[in-house]
């Protein structure tokens, strides 16, 4: 329908204008060239969209991938930037195989199960890393460092800024802040564009384009095109090649940003596509494995020509649902308009001041590392808490996978001190039957995320004939958070069917949330 195709074509163009800055910023805080991430969601919309790809999601490069890429450039490199690039995109092409056989032999179900804390977790420690590097760029100062210590180092890089270079990433923070006070007309400007059209005329109005100094404050500050976008001049340019030379080098390493890539991106992506679901207006639901295999499929192919790992990203996802689009058309028209925008006018690029995008970026850090994010996982239990900030001190520490192994670990841990059997943890916990238009599925033993995956089934498989889903609790022996947070969100797509919880009240709850976990049922 042309109606269709008219909403997908107008809300493809307002996601182009949110992910054009935040794929410059991206790629740059990834330690790859800025055209890195415009490629990345150039791909995401004009190659996933038509592999059956979740008809809501926008494809292109996450904040949450930031630390993870970087980290590969800068242990495959061996101090050379560029080829620590080169290194990272041979990585990634292998990754994305990886995800391709993961779809292939459907473990994308598995993904979907991973629980909310440790994930929340690592997206909070990443949010830290990413503010933790952005504010030198920021200030317009140079800095460098572990992020515990780059942090330690802001009250320093403030004293030491670039004031004019710190003015335009100063303001553009607090516009991005107080973005939604302002009156409706307004807001219906993408923040990230309302940024760039404060941040381009200062550029200009300073002359960022040219080398020069100036006076202030009794100090001598110097600004030039490298406090700018340094885009090539063709889309031809943009490309590189991946060099694999580190996998005879640095074989070890490889392997370890390969499972991060994979794992960490396929996680990410497919909790994304669950959360775009739920935001449907029809209620479709995805097929994970089929997305998986999409964004496998334009992994292995971007990294092959100079990009970054794509994702199913949230918060572009979000603006394209709001905006009305219809199907996958939206993230199609979305990778078009990015496209034209750097085939035809690659030199307006030339001008966003880096200082805008580090603003993007911080500000982005802090939503992922929020004190709400914080907060709500206190008031779903402190056993939540303790598995949210293990898997963000360690990964502050020490790196994402061991902060993400020592977060299930403890997991697993606690679900044994609360009354779990070891013996149960793996066991399928579910037997059902279907009598007319009500199914009835029965829990035994513990349910946590580790045996949750024949539950998803049976719940993603209910026959077409049932209206009514009864989840009987009375006989489990702990029922996690986790695994009840994954059941309401399933039954928040069926289109006909209504969940009904049964037996929960004889359980004692760790905290006063609805879906806090629930210990050995009380004796009588």
């Amino acid at each position: 329908m042309k109606s269709d195709l008219r909403k997908n074509a107008s809300s493809g163009f307002l996601v182009f204008l949110i992910a054009l800055p935040l794929s410059l910023g991206i790629a740059l805080a990834s330690g790859a060239p800025p055209v890195a991430g415009v490629l990345t969601a150039m791909a995401g919309g004009l190659i996933a969209s038509f592999l059956g790809s979740a008809p809501l999601t926008i494809k292109g490069p996450a904040a949450g991938m930031i630390v993870i890429v970087a980290g590969a450039v800068t242990e495959l490199g061996d101090g050379d930037a560029s080829l620590g690039y080169r290194r990272m995109l041979a990585v990634g092409v292998v990754a994305g195989v990886v995800q391709i056989i993961l779809a292939l032999v459907r473990a994308g179900d598995i993904a979907a199960s991973m629980p909310g804390s440790v994930v929340h977790g690592m997206l909070a420690a990443i949010g830290v890393i990413i503010i933790a590097k952005q504010v030198p760029t920021l200030l317009g100062v140079t800095d460098s460092g572990p992020p515990l210590l780059l942090l330690m180092h802001i009250p320093r890089d403030i004293l030491y800024s670039n004031p004019e270079v710190a003015l335009i990433g100063g303001v553009a923070l607090l516009m991005l802040v107080f973005w939604s006070k302002l009156p409706e007309k307004v807001r219906k400007i993408p923040a990230p564009l309302g940024v760039l059209f404060f941040a381009v005329p200062m550029s200009l109005l300073i002359d960022l384009p040219h080398n020069h100094t100036y006076e202030f404050a009794g100090g001598t500050f110097e600004l030039g095109p490298r406090f700018l976008v340094n885009l090539p001049g063709n889309l031809l340019g943009a490309v590189a090649l991946p060099d694999f030379s580190a996998w005879q080098t640095h074989t070890g390493v490889c392997v370890k940003y390969v499972v991060m890539f994979a794992l960490v991106g396929s996680v990410e992506s497919l909790l994304s596509v669950l959360a775009v679901d739920s935001m449907d207006p029809t209620k479709r639901v995805s097929d994970l494995n089929r997305d998986l295999l999409s964004v496998g499929v334009a992994n292995t192919a971007v990294a092959a020509i100079g990009g970054l790992p794509m994702i199913s990203e949230i918060v572009r996802s979000r603006a394209n649902v709001d905006a009305g689009a219809v199907d996958h058309r939206s993230n199609f028209f979305h990778g078009l308009f990015l496209l034209l925008f750097v085939a035809f006018a690659p030199s307006l690029l030339g001008l966003i001041p880096l200082a805008a995008l580090a603003a993007m970026l911080v500000f982005t850090g802090f939503r992922l590392a929020s004190p709400g994010s914080f907060k709500h996982t206190y008031d779903i239990g402190r056993d939540q808490l303790l598995i949210f900030l293990t898997t963000m001190v360690v990964t502050l520490v020490e790196d994402l996978l061991v902060g993400v192994a020592a977060g299930l670990l403890l997991k697993v841990v606690l679900h044994l001190v609360l009354g779990a059997s070891a013996r149960d943890l793996f066991r399928n916990p579910l037997t059902q039957r279907v009598d007319g238009e009500t199914l009835y599925l029965t829990i035994h033993g513990s349910a946590t995320f580790l045996n949750f995956l024949p539950v998803r089934r049976a719940l993603t498989r209910i026959p077409p004939q049932v209206r009514k889903v009864v989840m009987d609790f009375e006989g489990a022996t702990l029922v996690d958070h986790t695994f009840q947070e994954k059941v309401h969100l399933i039954a928040d797509e069926w289109p006909n069917a209504t969940l009904h919880i049964e037996g929960l009240e004889r359980h004692r709850s760790v905290s006063q949330h609805p879906h806090a976990t629930r210990r050995p049922a009380v004796k009588a």
